[in-house]
């Protein structure tokens, strides 16, 4: 059944628009009316596998659905099959109760899809702004095995842990971010406006300014003059910079530099560590064979290393080696994680070990970055106080030479 947007007015007067699935336009038309809408405008939605627009073009342009509400709506597709809802009836239900027009748009062309005999997972795939490559392989499986609500129900704690991961990275970065803008927005206020009333005025009396002054006139003369070249090399930096990530060579450089930082690296480690023994466990326990569980698991992991890693550890299971023992030739994951997996391994209950491990890591993860947020705290107050008592002491000392001058 086609899918038709439409832009009208409700009974209060006020514009309302979205998405409807009818037979044609005129009982598109019909409906709105039979729902109190009066439709000013009705066309037929192309669907998203169909339609080439320029957030097609440009993958960077695509919003993502947040990771709560990902989980949400997947977690309510899993009790509603749970429940012994048909798959159909369960899209129709997310799709009426949807508040928001992207996502009651998408829904509709996914129940289409699947009211045409499409898979649920290829009905997916077609909006990768909202499911990962990941999500649909997990979708896939649970289809396959017969078991689509429990994986459903996986996938939604998996994408809650993910969320409540990044929340913590973000967080404990929040505070260091907001110290430097407000000392930076008060040391351009001091350097641009504060110091040069001052020189102003020492020029008329024709003293000479004092050398922690003489240092902040300067600079400030020099931004004032070359504001726009600093602007320029600070652009073509970042984009250079940019585009040398961008490379896969300058990617990889990046990223082992990143490992080899001190507490950085072993924090970044930790992350990584974590949403690998997350993502394997919930792939595993899904279904997925191991060989496809890894191919997946590596697009989760941002670090090329730890990435190249995972997929030498693939081409050695897939050659009849363990996975703890491939993984521990790379000197990469942590010796607790190996531990875990080669127990898991030999034991037979490899998911349990490996959803263990994601816990511990999360926690470790969560310390590290308390830790550090912690350390970061004193530091930054110290390093922002410092500099503005050095600014404001180029301001003072010269006022109190000058009423020194005066008396």
């Amino acid at each position: 059944m086609p899918v038709y947007g439409y832009r009208g007015l409700a009974a209060d007067g006020r514009s309302v628009s979205g998405v409807i699935d009818a037979d044609s336009a005129r009982s598109a038309r019909g409906k709105l009316r039979g729902l109190g809408i009066f439709p000013t405008d009705v066309n037929e939605e192309v669907a998203a596998v169909e339609r080439r627009s320029l957030t097609d073009r440009l993958p960077i342009l695509r919003r993502k659905m947040p990771a709560g509400e990902l989980a949400m709506l997947t977690r309510q597709l899993g009790s509603l099959l749970g429940g012994g809802v048909p798959l159909l009836d369960a899209l129709t239900l997310l799709t009426d109760q949807a508040t928001k027009p992207a996502v009651k748009k998408m829904l509709s062309q996914v129940r289409e899809r699947v009211r045409e005999g499409v898979s649920l997972a290829d009905a997916l795939r077609a909006h990768p702004e909202s499911f990962s490559d990941l999500y649909v392989h997990m979708v896939r499986a649970g289809e396959q095995a017969g078991a689509l609500e429990t994986v459903l129900e996986r996938l939604a704690d998996y994408s809650e842990a993910q969320a409540e991961l990044v929340r913590k990275v973000r967080g404990a970065l929040t505070y260091p971010a907001i110290m430097m803008l407000v000392g930076t927005a008060i040391m351009g206020f001091l350097v641009t406006y504060v110091i040069p009333q001052v020189a102003t005025i020492f020029s008329q009396t024709n003293q000479a300014l004092p050398i922690t002054t003489q240092i902040l006139v300067g600079f400030a003369d020099f931004l004032t003059a070359y504001w726009w070249l600093i602007l320029l090399g600070i652009l073509g930096l970042i984009a250079g910079f940019s585009y040398w990530l961008s490379t896969a060579r300058g990617r990889y450089v990046y990223d082992t530099w990143l490992l080899k930082m001190p507490y950085i690296g072993p924090t970044i480690t930790k992350i990584v560590s974590a949403r690998f023994a997350r993502t394997f466990a919930t792939l595993l326990a899904s279904g997925v064979q191991v060989l496809a569980a890894l191919d997946a698991v590596k697009l989760v992991v941002t670090n090329k290393r730890l990435a190249e890693a995972i997929q030498e550890s693939r081409d050695s299971v897939r050659e009849g080696s363990g996975i703890g023992a491939t993984l521990a030739r790379s000197r990469l994951f942590p010796p607790m994680l190996i531990e875990m997996i080669r127990v898991g391994e030999r034991s037979g209950e490899l998911e349990p070990m490996l959803e263990k491990a994601a816990l511990a890591y999360e926690r470790e993860v969560a310390a590290s970055l308390a830790q550090m947020t912690t350390m970061l705290e004193p530091v930054m107050t110290l390093l922002m106080a410092g500099m503005i008592v050095f600014m404001i002491l180029a301001v003072l000392m010269p006022i109190f030479q000058l009423n020194q001058l005066m008396q």
